[in-house]
Parts: structure tokens; sequence; C-alpha cells
């Protein structure tokens, strides 16, 4: 990993250097126009270049098969991808899928997918994150919508984590501000959950050591420095302010090597419901299609998870709760969400108590999530947990 402003720079130096001569350059349609596009093409110059523009934000299972259509084609001999999580996570699915062609749900998150393991090296990627949200840069992990299921799932695998990334800060300079908002809130929820998350000495003692392996030393440290900068900065942050928008990276990026060891919890679980079933919510800054953006989805389940679960972790709770100047870690990060006008309650984002079922049976599927909770968590927790969420 490099950090740093001017980053973007470099990825020509390290795509040569990873053997790179046809570069499959995976973004989306307004990165395409802003100068940091420009920047990585001529850092890029003298290497064979394919655009693909085409990600969707908040990927489905239509856009990743875009993706991997457009690398067979190109048949690059590495990727660099340029965006936010979708586009970072679109590059992971292109790549592997064109290094390793199977049916999507072979490589898929079970039990909606097969979760076979990935049979062997990826192509060489370098992920340059556009937004300070997601940690994808640094994780292996794509996550993706499946429409004809109304499942929000994913992809979990070592091999899926980029070769390397670039995250130069001066990216947040043009993002909307309800999208540094909704990205904060991943941010701050990443670490949260992390921190949170069962023990790692607790993990099925198996042969093949799992993705998320629960709370851990390494993990906690990344935790508590990115929630002490969410405190800190993420309200300037969506005013504004450039320097609070690069310490929000920073935060982004020890948040994600953090869950990318560790492993989040329920609020994602739910999360993948809640954006999976969406109706016609669709909030400034995002494509005026429905949506729910991922930080938002999780900051709407957060509160509830963690009022709910103190009582298996007080004193990690007790502690996140004062890093970010609350009692109680529930109402502390409701009040953030309120502060940044993220939506704070289901009714915000066009649900009802109707749909509780509904949510429950999109949530319980994401059992790779659910069994990193610090307690076991069946249909009538979850129930609880979003009656809680809605009001």
């Amino acid at each position: 990993m490099t950090f740093g402003a001017g980053a973007l720079a470099e990825v020509g130096v390290r795509a040569r250097a990873h053997g790179m001569t046809r570069v499959a350059l995976i973004t989306d349609a307004r990165i395409r126009t802003l100068p940091w596009f420009d920047e990585v093409m001529s850092a890029l110059d003298g290497l064979d270049v394919a655009v693909f523009d085409a990600v969707a934000i908040e990927p489905t299972d239509a856009s990743f098969d875009e993706a991997v259509r457009f690398a067979r084609d190109a048949r690059p001999d590495g990727y660099v991808s340029l965006g936010g999580g979708s586009v970072i996570d679109t590059a992971k699915a292109a790549n592997l899928y064109a290094t390793h062609p199977a049916p999507l749900r072979t490589y898929v998150n079970a039990p909606v997918g097969d979760a076979q393991p990935v049979p062997g090296p990826l192509a060489p990627h370098i992920a340059c994150p556009t937004t300070s949200g997601t940690g994808s840069e640094v994780t292996g992990i794509a996550i993706f919508d499946w429409l004809a299921l109304h499942a929000k799932t994913g992809i979990a695998s070592p091999r899926l984590r980029p070769t390397e990334a670039l995250v130069d800060p001066r990216v947040t300079q043009t993002l909307p501000a309800n999208v540094v908002a909704a990205s904060g809130m991943d941010v701050l929820c990443h670490a949260l959950e992390s921190y949170t998350a069962r023990p790692f000495t607790l993990r099925a003692k198996t042969p093949q050591r799992p993705m998320s392996q629960g709370r851990n030393p390494w993990s906690d440290l990344g935790c508590r420095e990115a929630i002490r900068l969410c405190a800190a900065h993420l309200a300037a942050a969506v005013e504004g302010d450039a320097a609070a928008r690069e310490q929000m990276m920073w935060a982004a990026t020890l948040a994600g090597i953090a869950f990318g060891n560790a492993g989040v919890h329920v609020p994602h679980a739910m999360a993948y419901a809640i954006a999976g079933r969406v109706k016609s919510f669709a909030p400034d800054g995002y494509p005026q299609t429905p949506i729910v953006p991922h930080g938002m989805a999780v900051a709407l389940g957060a509160p509830a998870v963690f009022t709910r679960f103190v009582e298996f972790a007080p004193d990690r709770h007790r502690e996140a709760a004062q890093l970010l100047g609350g009692e109680e870690l529930g109402p502390a990060v409701a009040a953030l969400s309120r502060r940044i006008h993220v939506p704070a309650r289901l009714g915000d984002v066009g649900y009802t108590a109707n749909d509780i079922p509904d949510l429950v049976a999109g949530t319980l599927p994401q059992q790779r999530l659910l069994a990193n909770a610090p307690c076991a968590v069946d249909a009538d927790c979850l129930t609880e947990l979003f009656r809680h969420a809605l009001d």
C-alpha cells in the first residue's frame, strides 16, 4: 500500500514492475470525466490500455457479467481500478472470472452460491480508491446485488485482494457531501464491527484459516485509530474540509485492513437486505434510481446492533462509545448519523413494519457475517433488531 498526495502518478511504474503490458483500466462514467482519470492515463502512457467505464454504482450480477465479458475480450495481463468500492469490486470480479471462468454462483458465498475456492492466482491488480469508505483496495471481498434473488451477497477469497493499493487522498476533493457521509459511516462501522466481533480465539479450528477471523490484536490497532479519526474528522469532511477528507481516507484504509483480517458482522448483514430490497429511495449525490448506498444501509442497522449486543463485550462497547464522544455506543452512532444527515431510521428510506419479515429473510443467508457476531443470531434476534432500526 502506498498512501499520500500524488500517489496516482506512480501507477505506471507499479504496473510495469508487475509485468503489465496490456492493462484493463476499470472505472465508472463519472470518474472518467474527472482529472484523476487523466492522471492515471498519463501515468500509464506507453502501455496498451483498454478502458471499461460501465461500472454500476452498487454492482449487480448483470454489471459484473458485462465487466467479465469485457475482460475476456480485452485479454489484459493486469488490471488497474480507479473508483470507489463498486469499481474495485467489479475489477476483482472481472479478474477472477476472466482468469478462472465459471458460472457466477461458483465462487459466491454460501448459501447463496457454491463458495468454491478460487483455484489459483489472478492477474496483478492495482487498486486506486476514490472514495474514503469501502476499504476494498485492501480486502479480498467483492460485493454485488443478485437481482433475481433480491439479495446482496459477495465473493470472499484472499486471492481477490489487490496486489497493490495506491491511495491518493486528493481524489476526495471531488466527492459530493452525501457520498462522503455515507462512505464515512461505512468506515466507522467497519471499525466498530471488527472491534466488537467474535474473538479470534473462538474461530473454527480448521486447516484453512477463514477470511473473517474475528477480532484480534492486529485488527484492534486499526479499529481504534479509525474510530478516533471518524469522531474527529467525519463531520468536517462532509462539510468539505480538505484536511479532514484526507484523514477520512486514512481512516478508510486502516479500517479496511482491520476488517479484512477480523471481519464485520450483523450491521453489514442487515445492510445487504436493506440495500437489496430498496423500493424508491434515491439520495442526492447518487444515480437517481432506487438505491440505499451501502454506507447508509449499514448505518441504519448499526445503532440497534450495538445497543442489543453491548452485554457481550461491555468494555469494548464503552471504549468505542468514548472514542466517539458518547457514553453508549448505539446512541453515539445514531447521533453521528444525524449530525451528518445520514438517515437514522428504516422509515427514512421507505421501509415499514410490514417489510420486517422480508428484511429478516434477506439477512439470514449472510452466514459469513452472522457467524462473526459475538453471539448466535437467529430470525427472532434479527426481527428485534429491525424493529429497533425502524424506530
